[in-house]
């Protein structure tokens, strides 16, 4: 496996940083939260994008960036491949960007519920993946065990129904709309780009060719 690029690694250290001085600065917390109602009344734009640098607690750091280390080693390459000497630059954009648009639904949704605060990675996060599973659709994941094609299909389907109950505090619609971001915008790049058209049949070639736990 490759080891993590040099932006997936300013992203972790930059958000490790970030978080940690959050946990300690409740006012800097604050004024970092997605609060869509502030968003709309004080036009504090920001938001979108720093809330994604901020977490709940340790736990939910490790957890995301752990995701961002496994999805960002083969996304960045393959940005790299695309964009040749920006990628890196043109993955950090994705990412950035990804971040606020995983926010967006979750905006127009509650830019008037002034009790609403959402905060972590995990719409980015969700954006980054599909780089991974377009690349290596048949990569098998220990928890839950299957493919990560499968594993992708069932986060959005997984995504999208604990969304519409909304009863355990996690924001599902930022994963939701995270992951829609980036299989759409990736797959726009592929097909947009076609002096790289081998990369979109890779996917497809693979996806014919089953490789199952102990295949040989």
């Amino acid at each position: 496996m490759p080891p993590p690029g040099p932006v997936t690694l300013l992203i972790m250290i930059v958000t490790g940083l970030v978080s940690f001085y959050a946990f300690n600065n409740p006012e800097f917390r604050a004024k970092a939260l997605f609060v869509p109602a502030a968003i709309k009344r004080n036009r504090e734009y920001y938001r979108f994008i720093s809330s994604g640098f901020i977490h709940a607690d340790l736990m939910h750091l490790i957890f995301n960036m752990y995701a961002l280390y496994i999805f960002g080693r083969f996304a960045e390459p393959i940005f790299g491949g695309l964009f040749g000497s920006v990628g890196g630059v043109a993955f950090l954009i994705f990412y950035v960007v990804a971040i606020a648009a995983a926010n967006y639904v979750s905006y127009q949704r509650h830019q008037d519920d002034y009790h609403y605060r959402a905060l972590g990675a995990s719409g980015a996060v969700s954006a980054v993946m599909w780089p991974f599973i377009l690349y290596a659709p048949w990569a098998w994941f220990a928890i839950p065990p299957l493919p990560a094609w499968l594993m992708g299909i069932g986060y959005i389907a997984y995504s999208h129904y604990a969304d519409g109950r909304r009863q355990d505090g996690i924001g599902h619609s930022a994963h939701l709309w995270g992951a829609i971001f980036g299989l759409t915008v990736y797959v726009t790049i592929l097909v947009a780009m076609p002096e790289e058209p081998d990369l979109l049949q890779r996917f497809f070639d693979q996806i014919m060719k089953p490789e199952w736990p102990g295949r040989s």
